[in-house]
């Protein structure tokens, strides 16, 4: 079975590069499941330095922004998978439920990210998932913002109920919310 570990926190806190180093760690092949889209010059030069920063220790990187619960399925030659982010993942699943005139439920959120467990905690090797925390603010002002920090703190609630560790990351420091106990 695999170990399952959850690592969030704010924008910038420091997160994505404590969830590398953290993977970098663990023995065997590594597979980095990206779900950002880059859709403009401003992103890609993002992806390009998160990028740069994997190349030392042989990632493969697999571009996967609506469905990483298949792409663990699919691969069941890594040791080590680090999904990041679960955040950017809910964005575009909103996003493209938007364009077909559609609305994304705090439900099928959920449902999704259950699945999402399933396939983690059945791959081959340990899994680390990255998202931020969305909670932490006033509410929004609007319905669009809100809903997604609702979907964002389902699946991030699904997700930490499931991980062995849960670790929040501020000012590039970890706290262990969860060390290997049950929730």
């Amino acid at each position: 079975m695999a170990q399952l570990i959850l690592v969030t926190g704010g924008t910038r806190s420091g997160k994505s590069e404590y969830a590398r180093i953290f993977a970098e760690a663990l023995p065997g092949p590594r597979a980095f499941i990206a779900t950002c889209l880059a859709i403009d010059d401003e992103m890609r030069e993002r992806v390009r330095k998160h990028q740069q920063s994997r190349l030392k220790f042989s990632w493969e990187t697999i571009e996967e922004p609506f469905d990483p619960a298949s792409t663990l399925r699919d691969h069941p030659q890594f040791n080590v998978y680090l999904i990041d982010c679960l955040t950017l993942w809910l964005n575009n699943l909103l996003y493209r439920a938007r364009e077909q005139g559609q609305t994304l439920s705090e439900e099928q959120a959920a449902a999704m990210a259950e699945e999402l467990v399933e396939a983690s905690v059945s791959a081959s090797g340990s899994v680390i998932l990255v998202t931020n925390e969305v909670g932490s603010g006033i509410v929004p002002e609007n319905q669009d913002a809100r809903l997604f920090r609702d979907l964002v703190g389902s699946c991030n609630q699904v997700i930490a109920r499931a991980a062995k560790e849960v670790v929040l990351v501020s000012c590039g420091l970890p706290l262990k919310l969860k060390d290997g106990g049950i929730f």
